[in-house]
């Protein structure tokens, strides 16, 4: 029997990105979730511009 395909959502791929980010992503979730390449990239993409605003923003708070 093949093994149903579960199409995975932009949320889903949001949680795996951060789940990436800190290093807490599990073995299963990473053999069971086909994730979309063009979710991925958006994703993070837009957690990088947020992580370097979020820096910026504590750098110029602490500065000022």
């Amino acid at each position: 029997m093949e093994a149903a395909v579960h199409k995975t959502s932009f949320l889903d791929t949001v949680k795996t990105v951060l789940a990436g980010a800190i290093g807490v992503r599990r073995k299963d979730d990473h053999e069971r979730a086909p994730l979309n390449p063009l979710h991925l990239v958006i994703a993070a993409v837009l957690f990088v511009a947020l992580f370097i605003l979020t820096l910026l923003s504590i750098v110029k708070i602490v500065l000022s």
